[in-house]
């Protein structure tokens, strides 16, 4: 098994800067880990979330990603 490289997705946060162009690029979803840590939650709860309707999901492949815009639609408590 190849080991995992420090820039795949899991490794970058949660705002990211495009070097090339030195411009600000917001991301429009997020892993469920970094969801996590961005909430101050576990995993489970974030997945209960999900389950609730309160977080949207977007899934790539075997990823689930969660969009941004719940998150702050979550803690603005609309």
């Amino acid at each position: 098994m190849p080991a995992r490289c420090r820039d795949t997705p899991e490794h970058v946060s949660i705002r990211s800067f495009n070097r090339e162009r030195s411009e600000y690029v917001e991301p429009i979803a997020t892993s469920i880990n970094d969801t996590a840590k961005a909430l101050s939650l576990g995993r489970t709860s974030v997945y209960a979330l999900i389950r609730e309707g309160r977080l949207e999901t977007i899934k790539l492949g075997r990823r689930t990603l969660v969009r941004i815009a719940s998150i702050r639609r979550l803690l603005d408590g609309q």
